[in-house]
């Protein structure tokens, strides 16, 4: 269960793409502490609840590999790590606009594609980055739009007195937002940008950016069918403390 629970919350909690977005528009500390805190914090909440049902059976290797040993070999681990190594160094030069580096990555990059790769394999590859640019794109430009319309109609004096600051309940008010709002991929970011332009903390922006990818109601209804009620309300309120608590962790060092 530790596992699984770490992946369910990773997931859709963070991804480099995300990392970046945040660096770029709400700051470089603000993306540093949310990578480390999403990974962190997968790993406690996954611990948590691997030690509170710790008497439940787990399932036997032979099962949970069964449809891994029927996979045909593919690249190498190396080989592998090398191509999403420069993938990422794509992202992340392209992001800081450094061309140079850039570029040196963007070669890289078609070395590796014509030795490593065969020619279905990149149209593969290819076709499957268009279909999630044309998933992504809409639903970012959405997530602007909804923060301009935030940005206007709540008042600053509401997000002030709520989530302004850095105490625990502002935190909170922040991870149970979170929790119950649905955020679309990369969404959040220009979303939580509107909130601190306004006048929401860092602490508690981070403690939103931690709870909501992660959590919303629609994603509780799926995991009470899936966990079952007990294990859903375990899992929702060890993300809202954690999410909390990390929230004002970091909003104490950033003071």
């Amino acid at each position: 269960m530790g596992p699984a629970i770490a992946f369910l919350f990773s997931g859709p909690a963070i991804n480099v793409l995300a990392i970046v977005y945040s660096a770029k528009l709400l700051g470089y500390d603000m993306g540093l502490a949310r990578a480390i805190g999403a990974i962190a914090f997968s790993v406690v909440v996954g611990l948590l609840m691997a030690f509170i049902y710790r008497k439940e059976k787990s399932q036997s290797d032979a099962q949970a590999f069964a449809m891994l040993a029927a996979d045909p070999p593919g690249k190498s681990i190396w080989q592998q790590v090398i191509f999403l190594a420069v993938l990422v160094g794509i992202l992340v030069f392209a992001a800081s606009k450094n061309w140079i580096a850039t570029g040196i990555f963007l070669v890289a990059l078609v070395v590796i594609l014509w030795r490593w790769f065969k020619r279905g394999e990149i149209v593969q590859w290819l076709k499957e980055t268009l279909h999630f640019t044309r998933l992504i794109i809409p639903w970012l430009l959405v997530g602007v739009f909804v923060a301009g319309i935030l940005k206007v109609v709540i008042p600053e004096s509401a997000v002030t007195a709520y989530v302004g600051g850095n105490s625990i309940f502002a935190n909170f008010v922040a991870s149970f937002a979170g929790a119950v709002m649905y955020f679309a991929t990369l969404t959040e970011v220009p979303i939580v940008k509107a909130f601190m332009d306004l006048g929401m903390g860092k602490g508690p922006a981070l403690a939103l950016l931690l709870a909501g990818p992660s959590l919303s109601l629609p994603a509780m209804l799926v995991l009470r069918k899936i966990m079952g009620t007990q294990k859903m309300l375990v899992y929702v309120g060890l993300v809202v403390v954690m999410a909390t608590i990390t929230g004002y962790l970091f909003g104490l060092i950033t003071q």
